[in-house]
């Protein structure tokens, strides 16, 4: 996670200019750092900036996330696949709980529902599908809200940069053209920056979208291999999960008739 943070930070660094360049008095010109560059845009770059890591870090998340090897890791579908060969169903349901992968909470889901019948198993497998999917689709569509509310945020800067022009244009007309120039040029990279990270988060939305409905389908095939033509009838009230039952049978059932 630590890695993954700071790759984010580096990384968005590249979505904005390191370096500017302006016109100088004496007709040369200036280099300007990165932080100098920051503060020409204002108070809307500090959010802008927090937005651009925030895009990297879900994007390269998201990336790792909807991957065939981390939503159906190899070596969980193999010992998946041995058990279920062996008939050892118990077994397979203990090192599907001892896993974290997506494939892992989907079959152990349905084991734990094997004894219900076919019906039930399917559900139990499709909803835990679902859950994963839904978990995924929810860290994608902040990458949509990001996109949304980063031009927002340099449209914010915008407004607030043409009203100190304004401001400086009335106040002293246009005696002092470098004061004017400078809230015209926080008006222009508050709103290119808001724009240049909008552009990246729309495009990583779309992409991982469609890259978690491939990823999804290939879990939801590997599971149901394994549970084709399962013998449910020999199955049939097996309580494969083992687990602790905290629904008893009701109290008056076991209370001599007429008792309180």
């Amino acid at each position: 996670m630590k890695n993954t943070i700071q790759k984010a930070v580096y990384a968005a660094l590249l979505f904005l200019p390191m370096t500017a360049h302006a016109s100088a008095a004496g007709g040369g010109a200036v280099e300007k750092s990165f932080i100098d560059v920051l503060k020409e845009g204002g108070w809307c770059m500090y959010p802008i900036g927090l937005f651009s890591v925030a895009t990297v870090w879900l994007i390269i998340d998201i990336w790792f996330r909807t991957n065939d090897k981390n939503l159906c890791p190899e070596e969980d579908v193999t010992v998946a696949k041995q058990a279920f060969l062996a008939g050892d169903y118990v077994g397979a349901y203990q090192a599907m709980k001892t896993a974290t992968s997506p494939f892992a909470n989907v079959v152990r889901s349905a084991l734990s529902s094997v004894g219900y019948g076919k019906d039930a198993t399917e559900e139990a497998l499709v909803t835990e599908v679902e859950k994963a999917n839904s978990t995924l689709q929810t860290r994608i569509n902040y990458l949509s809200v990001i996109g949304v509310c980063t031009p927002m945020v340099g449209l914010l800067g915008t407004v607030s940069g043409m009203r100190g022009a304004f401001a400086s244009l009335g106040s002293a007309g246009i005696g002092d053209p470098a004061a004017l120039s400078g809230h015209i040029g926080e008006v222009l990279i508050a709103t290119a920056a808001g724009l240049f990270i909008a552009i990246p988060a729309f495009m990583g939305f779309y992409f991982l979208r469609n890259k978690l409905q491939s990823g999804i389908h290939h879990l939801e095939e590997e599971a149901e291999r394994l549970f084709r033509n399962a013998p449910y009838d020999y199955l049939k009230d097996a309580d494969v999960g083992q687990e602790e039952t905290y629904a008893a049978l009701p109290n008056w059932i076991e209370s001599p008739e007429g008792a309180a």
